[in-house]
């Protein structure tokens, strides 16, 4: 893959660079920086080596045509904060001018974008000299702004594509042992691809979240009225039968009679679900399992919560692995997500080596799937 150092020799050129700036709002205010912070380090870089101008190109959510309420204004307004000046942000590429930082309103505006439209990569292409890509989030999509404006300009990996990609491939060529993965979530479906790749290069493999019914009405298991998944148990029957000596399930539970933070709660020793009850996390004896696995790990990958840790009586179980995850003496990689919401939510994103701007994108990577945005920059 090709970094900023392949590019040469940058000073006074034109640089266009792909960013992840899909940040959530709340009443258009940015309520999590973090993408737009992950950000800086190329940014700077690239003005250190003496750049005229950067132009950034950016999606936020998916609008159906111009929508104001995608706007990218937050995004401009909180990175000319961050970077102490103004970030202008234009309607198109052909409004872009002058120097300094440019961003050019939200991609997904644009009729072809999501088609990777030539003829808009071409009009992306015109502000620029070269091309950066540094959005890892939107990597695994081939569209006008990661991938057919690749073909057009000299481009390269900005650092934070380039880091995501060397630690995610690193974990699966090279890892310390043993190798843990810890899989939560919601479907069996969303990870089947990564239980897969994982039952193949991981040592342990830790389940939690609702995905862990289909395994356990696979098992014969009583599962109540938690989410369980129909079109994931054939998947999980099939996972068990090929790796149940690397899988771990939870063995007891932490169950509610609602999804609710003031419902009823009743702690379950076992996994057979009551009839009317759900279950929303799993329970300590399994929570303190699961942190001797990984505090033995020579390398922990992480991605999904073990239950719906966003309600406090249940949040439990997804902060006895973020916490033991936090203190793991080997490398630790957590996969974005809710995973990442859940470490920024007690306070622990600084305590791991790597923490993934980009979910879907570190899936399809661990899968071995062959990510268009990366595979245009080989």
């Amino acid at each position: 893959m090709r970094t900023l150092d392949d590019l040469g020799d940058l000073a006074g050129r034109r640089v266009v660079a792909r960013v992840d700036f899909n940040v959530p709002l709340r009443d258009g205010t940015i309520t999590d920086d973090a993408r737009i912070r992950a950000a800086l380090p190329t940014i700077e870089e690239l003005r250190r080596r003496g750049i005229a101008r950067l132009t950034l190109l950016a999606h936020l959510g998916r609008p159906k045509g111009v929508d104001p309420q995608f706007s990218l204004a937050p995004a401009a307004a909180r990175l000319g904060e961050l970077l102490g000046e103004e970030v202008r942000l234009v309607d198109t590429p052909e409004d872009v001018d002058g120097e300094g930082v440019v961003m050019v309103e939200n991609v997904r505006f644009f009729d072809g974008e999501t088609k990777d439209d030539e003829a808009l990569a071409q009009r992306y292409a015109s502000a620029g000299d070269v091309y950066v890509n540094d959005a890892f989030g939107a990597a695994h999509r081939a569209h006008a702004s990661t991938h057919a404006i690749a073909r057009l300009l000299p481009s390269a990996a900005g650092l934070l594509l380039q880091r995501e990609v060397e630690t995610l491939t690193g974990i699966l060529e090279a890892p310390q042992r043993p190798l843990v993965a810890i899989v939560g979530g919601a479907k069996v479906t969303d990870k089947i691809g990564v239980l897969e790749a994982f039952l193949q290069t991981a040592d342990t493999i830790l389940i939690g979240g609702a995905m862990c019914f289909p395994f356990f009405k696979a098992q014969g298991h009583e599962v109540g009225s938690s989410l369980c998944e129909e079109e994931g148990v054939e998947p999980a029957q099939r996972v068990l039968d090929a790796g149940s000596d690397k899988l771990r399930l939870p063995d007891d539970l932490v169950c509610g009679r609602e999804f609710s933070a003031d419902t009823e709660v009743q702690r379950v020793d076992g996994v057979d679900v009551p009839e009317g009850w759900m279950g929303l996390d799993v329970g300590t004896r399994t929570s303190e399992g699961y942190a001797g696995v990984i505090a033995g790990a020579g390398t922990v990958f992480w991605n999904g919560p073990m239950g719906a840790f966003e309600l406090e009586p249940f949040a439990d179980g997804t902060r006895a692995v973020a916490e033991a995850v936090a203190k793991a003496p080997g490398t630790t990689v957590v996969g974005g997500g809710d995973s990442a919401a859940a470490l920024r939510q007690f306070g622990l994103e600084d305590q791991v080596t790597h923490l993934s701007t980009g979910g879907g994108a570190s899936l399809e990577l661990i899968e071995g799937k062959t990510l268009p945005g990366v595979e245009v920059l080989s």
